[in-house]
């Protein structure tokens, strides 16, 4: 592996990750592959396979067992029939919680379109914890690579996308995501073989 590899849907969430890393740090690379699955997929076309991956951003609950503010540790990712365990998801959750983050294992569906109501319900009876748009496509081109998927809770059931308070949520997570950052680092460092060299970061239209 030669260092890690960031990815979040949109430009609000590359931008906290970046904010809290540090400017002289080399190695990382964070990106926005846009929203949605196949904008994820078209993104994943242009990767390259050098170095470990964290898909990362605002996702939604479909139960009850996670908050807004709660953050999800995938221990695999669910998408279009397929499954992509993340062994490390136990390891980067205790990472996090000792960087006072707190956080949960469990899996991660990426749907195709937004989800609601009884297609949540349906999903929590699978044992999915959450949902996100974007981690799937880029699961599938994570294979042979140490993967991870990260979601901070914006939205549940009880706490519905389209309210008057998703802009407050939508701000605390983007402090949480700023957090991140550094967790993911220290992750990615504990990977053998990981060397770390400076790479710019960008972003993908």
């Amino acid at each position: 592996m030669s260092g890690l590899l960031v990815c979040a849907a949109l430009g609000i969430e590359a931008r906290a990750i970046r904010r809290g890393l540090s400017p002289r740090l080399t190695g990382t690379r964070v990106i926005a592959t846009g929203i949605g699955p196949r904008r994820a997929a078209r993104a994943a076309a242009h990767l390259g396979d050098q170095e470990a991956m964290a898909v990362v951003g605002f996702g939604g609950a479909v139960g009850g067992s996670l908050r807004p503010g709660d953050v999800l540790v995938a221990s695999e990712v669910r998408f279009r029939g397929q499954v992509h365990p993340c062994p490390s998801a136990a390891p980067l959750a205790e990472e996090l919680a000792r960087a006072g983050l707190p956080a949960m294992v469990g899996p991660l569906v990426t749907a195709d379109r937004v989800v609601r109501g009884a297609e949540r319900r349906r999903l929590a009876a699978l044992g999915a914890y959450a949902v996100d748009m974007e981690t799937g496509p880029l699961a599938l081109v994570a294979a042979g690579r140490p993967l991870a998927a990260v979601r901070v809770i914006v939205d549940t059931p009880q706490a519905p996308l389209l309210s008057p308070a998703t802009l407050a949520r939508g701000l605390a997570a983007r402090r949480t995501l700023r957090a991140l950052g550094p967790v993911l680092v220290r992750w990615a460092a504990t990977i053998p073989g990981t060397v770390p060299f400076p790479l710019p970061e960008e972003s993908l239209p």
